[in-house]
């Protein structure tokens, strides 16, 4: 009987993912052992350390171009940069979500688990630590991503996809007064992820029948064989690109969004605008450059007709939204198609400039969404626009700061924004896509009227009764919103660093 023989495996290349998910495991046994006051101390503690450990692994591992466990990950230079994005921004989210607020009662409750509700809700929270839970299921879901923008074969992809995405669905449910809001949030989210991850399993399976296999490089060289049935490529790269538009969240899979951003906890919200992204945008880079380039100019007009109208309905849109949680939805929707039209570049520049717009939208929207957490009463949160008149007024520094992150969705000069939709641009252009980057600045030029109204209302309406004072930060939140708003200024005056670096991250492994 022969011997089964295992694929080698590089564990050092594997060690990032490695410590997110094992340290996950143990935040679960300690979240049963340990007294409830300890919890918190011990299970933000221990996360932040895992994503420092696994962030330092992913820096000594630089300049690495290898394929292990079999064909199974690949670990080059994008893969590096983006699990470095992911774990940085899954730091500064993590700081959000670890935030606790002394709530009417003097109860003092975790930062994710708040969102506007009675003063019923809050008498039932008192004195109860709570939320712990969270940062186990943050550390599988980052762990999740790091692997699924390191996937080398589709059936691997698939897994990573599920791992990241079935704690996000928890995540979602987790507010602890908005109670409905927030499950039904995570209901739609689960119930539409689901469908998203079918399609997905169902294009494996025809790439599958397509190519004899599921590895990218199987299906690059089915490619060149001509005699090999087009409905099946082409009916599996449609149904794969379903799931990967999903998490992305571009239109028309893109309706999710606006729901799962409202009801969600703001902490979990700012988790997802940032890290989802990033590993939906790793792995769609990856699909495209790796493993269908050979049909690249089949595919370029209908991404690039979904890119259109995603801009479209993002910029839109965005102009009648009521409630500033979802105007950073559909903002997140428009920023969505942007990426988009670098990754259609389909060139070297194109990697480039969407590695670095993941990271300088990244920034800037935790900092956009620590502000949010920040502007409330003792009903929590006050996420409507209305409540927002005056806000110059009564709190004119974090007004301000406020005002600079809109100003970098905005694309306004010294700012990432700019710099990032200008390099975008300017790789789309080189490859041939300027009908693209034309629709890009006019959506670029439509989105900015929600972005200066909201700065209107806060700086040249009177603040009225309901106008809330923004809380005193903590710490922890104050470390985010800092960081936050110093890499959006820095990426937008000093860009070079990064953007030399992406570009030499900007080479798939085959």
């Amino acid at each position: 009987m022969e011997k089964l023989q295992l694929p080698p495996i590089d564990y050092r290349a594997l060690a990032p993912m490695l410590i997110l998910f094992g340290v996950a495991c143990v935040g679960v046994l300690l979240e049963a052992l340990l007294p409830r006051r300890a919890r918190h101390t011990v299970q933000l503690s221990l996360a932040l350390l895992a994503c420092v450990a696994a962030f330092i692994m992913v820096i000594r591992e630089r300049g690495t171009r290898t394929i292990t466990i079999g064909t199974a990950v690949a670990v080059d230079g994008p893969t590096l940069f983006l699990q470095g994005a992911i774990l940085v921004l899954g730091v500064v989210s993590l700081l959000l979500i670890g935030e606790r607020t002394v709530e009417p009662g003097g109860a003092f409750v975790a930062e994710a688990a708040l969102t506007v509700g009675s003063q019923k809700d809050l008498r039932q929270t008192t004195g109860a630590a709570g939320g712990t839970e969270v940062y186990p299921l943050v550390l599988f879901a980052l762990g999740g991503m790091l692997m699924f923008v390191s996937a080398n074969d589709l059936l691997t992809m698939f897994v990573a996809l599920e791992v990241f995405s079935l704690p996000l669905y928890l995540l979602c449910a987790l507010a602890r007064r908005r109670r409905l809001l927030s499950q039904e949030a995570a209901l739609k989210y689960f119930l539409l992820g689901s469908y998203a991850s079918a399609f997905f399993l169902f294009g494996v399976a025809l790439l599958y029948g397509y190519a004899n296999g599921v590895h990218f490089n199987q299906i690059h060289a089915a490619i060149a064989n001509p005699a090999r049935s087009q409905v099946l490529l082409y009916g599996g790269l449609a149904l794969l690109a379903i799931g990967l538009l999903f998490k992305a969240a571009l239109a028309p899979f893109h309706v999710w969004t606006p729901d799962v951003y409202q009801g969600a906890p703001t902490p979990v919200t700012a988790l997802m605008a940032a890290c989802t992204k990033v590993a939906a945008f790793g792995a769609l880079l990856r699909v495209l450059y790796v493993g269908f380039e050979g049909v690249r100019w089949d595919f370029q007009p209908i991404l690039g007709t979904i890119a259109v109208l995603t801009m479209l309905v993002g910029a839109v849109l965005a102009v009648t939204q009521t409630d500033i949680k979802r105007l950073l939805a559909y903002s997140s929707i428009a920023n969505a198609g942007y990426l988009l039209v670098g990754v259609l570049a389909l060139n070297e520049a194109g990697v480039s400039s969407t590695l670095f717009y993941l990271v300088a939208y990244g920034f800037s929207v935790l900092a956009a969404f620590a502000i949010v957490t920040l502007v409330r009463d003792a009903d929590g949160e006050a996420t409507h626009l209305s409540r927002w008149a005056g806000l110059g007024r009564r709190s004119p520094l974090f007004a301000g700061v406020f005002t600079f992150i809109l100003l970098a969705f905005a694309g306004i000069p010294l700012t990432s924004g700019f710099t990032s939709k200008f390099a975008v641009f300017g790789a789309a252009v080189e490859g041939g896509q300027t009908w693209l980057v034309i629709f890009g600045v006019i959506t670029s030029m439509l989105i900015a009227f929600p972005y200066l109204r909201v700065v209107v209302m806060m700086w040249l309406s009177e603040p009225g009764d309901s106008t809330p004072a923004v809380s005193i930060p903590g710490f922890l939140t104050s470390a985010a919103l800092t960081i936050g708003v110093i890499a959006t200024l820095a990426l937008g005056v000093l860009p070079a660093p990064l953007l030399d670096l992406s570009d030499k991250a900007a080479d798939f492994v085959r």
